[in-house]
């Protein structure tokens, strides 16, 4: 047996194997996210609250338990996730529990874990709400999930899906304000414009659309922004990058496949060393 061409076909075969594994590994690089997004939401003078949210543990129930300024507790309830993980409720204001005026405390709990326990406050005045929108999230402000990129923020959670070759962008996401249209931008690296859209979210707060790459506005190679804006407010305002190349989508390398293959070479040349290897022969 040649043992020089076997270490060189074994060292190819290696270097082949880590970049495609690669891949695969930064499919899974981040997909044990883990924590919750929490939003309380109501009206002028309404008599209801708007509660709603997204959690990484969708097979457990979450705990609501709604305190007023005295600490006295008002209001228990159990929401089930979906299989996403989104959850939403609504909690009815009024009775002799609600006649204190002053800011009462939301708080919920998933298993008595502390990355999902949150505690929101609102106010209520006359026996109504005021006019509350806020949000707390203990999931990390960016990650890649494997095939998709997601940016998170208090309010909006906008992700699109990156298929490697593909003419389309799938958009979706999640919003605490599903009364609202969603406005998608999308912009070149140069600075242009190339694509604007509208979406109604549904009534929990989920949406989609699908970009096309397919036309002479995408000509330009490079990272275009797709950024999505509810309102004015910076917590409804949110965006994610995607990489095209000759109008189609392209993954990123990752920096856990670079690892790999900065290895593979590392082994190649040790090899190489070690057997006296010629890779390019001489004539």
């Amino acid at each position: 047996m040649n043992f020089q061409r076997s270490a060189t076909a074994f060292s190819l075969i290696l270097l082949s194997i880590a970049i495609f594994s690669g891949f695969a590994f930064q499919d899974n690089a981040f997909a044990d996210q883990q924590g919750m997004l929490f939003s309380v939401n109501a009206d002028e003078g309404s008599n209801t609250i708007s509660v709603s949210g997204i959690t990484s543990i969708t097979w457990e129930d979450l705990s609501i338990i709604v305190t007023s300024p005295n600490a006295n507790v008002v209001t228990i309830a159990q929401v089930t996730p979906d299989a996403n993980g989104n959850f939403m409720t609504e909690i009815k204001v009024g009775g002799p529990l609600w006649k204190q005026d002053g800011v009462y405390t939301i708080n919920t709990n998933q298993g008595g874990r502390n990355q999902y326990a949150i505690s929101l406050n609102f106010e209520i005045v006359g026996g109504t709400t005021s006019a509350t929108s806020v949000s707390q999230s203990t999931l990390e402000s960016f990650f890649t999930g494997g095939s998709s990129l997601v940016r998170q923020e208090p309010g909006l959670l906008i992700e699109a899906v990156i298929v490697p070759g593909s003419t389309t962008i799938p958009i979706s996401g999640h919003t605490d304000r599903p009364n609202m249209d969603i406005t998608i931008v999308v912009t070149a690296p140069n600075g242009n414009i190339v694509s604007v859209d509208q979406i109604t979210p549904a009534a929990n707060g989920d949406f989609m659309t699908e970009i096309q790459t397919n036309s002479p506005l995408w000509r330009q190679d490079g990272f275009y922004t797709v950024s999505a804006q509810q309102g004015t407010d910076s917590y409804h305002q949110n965006e994610v990058e995607v990489e095209i190349v000759d109008g189609a989508v392209i993954p990123e390398f990752g920096a856990i496949a670079g690892l790999i293959l900065a290895v593979s070479i590392i082994s190649i040349i040790a090899v190489s060393a070690k057997t006296r290897l010629r890779i390019i022969p001489r004539f």
